[in-house]
């Protein structure tokens, strides 16, 4: 039986794939959510939101910037996985501005249950068209990306409640640090061998990476009890020893990779740069569970250098290849890049005064850079449609 096709996509560019505007709106937010923090911090802004200054901070990039970023991975990814057209058009324009909207009522409404459904709508929506999409393509091993997508929904709004009912959201950050970490483990567990293999097959003989194995899945499933140990009682040596353990294994899976061998490709360097700050936070973490040093180094390294390290390099890269470009970083994005990475070790290693203005400003310099590069691309058509006479 022949299946009916969707007529042509004529409508404009930047809503005709997911990761294109849910890409340039995370950059955008990226850029001015640091400062507007900056702002907060030194006392000359003051925001009506239901959160405090810090957990707006948090929530803002945990489940703000990073849920934008997730979305645009995943509308990516999942016409890859169904071979069914990508979401676009006005579906994909009701979720921006859903994505939108939420950010203006976390910033600015001083109602925490509204509050929270307008801002948790925007994971829920994510949650169900995910589900649409795989069960129409009959894709079913990759249902299971729906349980990472609910968990971190289900931080979201522990995240608010808390929050709402003690005045400080201490439990939901955590679960929110976790879930993000927790997804950042699996899927840059998968994209990273694979993406490193594909290059290297064509440098030549040598070590190739291990790809996803029993290994892997036994470090995520340590990392996860470690990450819920922690969640649930983050000072003393059951969490210390857990998220040290966790850390250590993290390391082993990046080793196997074969970074050392790519330093040559900056795109793939990224990557395991970006992926090396998850071991190093785990750690950091753990020593801060057993009371070597204060947690918000751990915050940093996995929210800074992970995370953000992490999100930047995908969209790097998901960015050029999507549109038809050449999967080169160049010195921009390659600068970029840097200046997230740096932002992270000048947060911690100067954690007051001037290297947190320093960390911000390398922060928003990265982002902007990213901006710069990819606004015209992610709103314009693909090079290859834009020829004369054609579409």
């Amino acid at each position: 039986m022949h299946t009916p096709t969707r007529p042509p996509y004529g409508g404009p560019a930047l809503f005709s794939y997911g990761f294109r505007p849910l890409f340039l709106a995370a950059g955008l937010f990226a850029v001015l959510a640091v400062p507007l923090w900056m702002a907060v911090w030194s006392g000359q802004v003051a925001l009506s939101g239901p959160f405090s200054a810090l957990d707006w901070h948090i929530h803002e990039m945990l489940f703000g910037y990073t849920s934008a970023v997730i979305a645009g991975f995943l509308f990516t990814a999942i016409p890859n996985w169904t071979g069914r057209m990508p979401t676009r058009g006005w579906p994909l324009i009701a979720l921006s501005a859903l994505w939108i909207l939420g950010r203006l009522a976390v910033a600015l409404a001083p109602w925490p249950l509204l509050v929270m459904a307008v801002d948790c709508a925007f994971l829920l929506a994510i949650g169900a068209m995910v589900v649409t999409e795989i069960v129409a393509g009959r894709n079913w091993r990759n249902l299971m990306v729906v349980v990472p997508v609910l968990a971190y929904l289900a931080a979201n709004i522990t995240f608010h409640l808390e929050a709402h009912m003690q005045g400080s959201a201490d439990t939901g950050r955590r679960l929110g640090f976790a879930m993000v970490t927790l997804l950042i483990a699996l899927i840059g567990g998968r994209i990273i061998p694979s993406f490193t293999r594909n290059w290297l097959a064509k440098q030549g003989p040598g070590p190739m990476p291990v790809p996803f194995g029993r290994f892997d899945a036994a470090c995520l499933a340590v990392s996860l009890a470690a990450l819920l140990a922690w969640v649930a009682a983050p000072e003393g040596a059951l969490a210390g020893a857990g998220l040290l353990l966790a850390g250590g294994l993290q390391a082993v899976r990046l080793a196997r990779w074969r970074g050392l061998r790519v330093w040559r490709s900056p795109l793939l360097a990224m990557l395991h740069l970006a992926f090396a700050f998850i071991p190093a936070g785990l750690a950091a973490l753990g020593l801060a569970s057993l009371g070597v040093w204060p947690a918000v180094t751990g915050f940093h390294l996995l929210g800074i250098g992970g995370i953000g390290g992490m999100t930047l390099a995908v969209m790097i890269r998901a960015s050029l290849g999507h549109t038809g470009r050449a999967l080169v970083a160049g010195r921009a994005l390659t600068m970029a890049f840097c200046s997230v990475a740096l932002a992270a070790v000048v947060r911690v290693a100067v954690p007051h005064g001037p290297g947190l203005w320093l960390a911000a400003a390398l922060w928003t310099a990265g982002f902007g850079l990213f901006i710069l590069h990819f606004a015209p691309v992610l709103t314009l058509p693909n090079p290859a449609r834009r020829v004369p006479g054609g579409r």
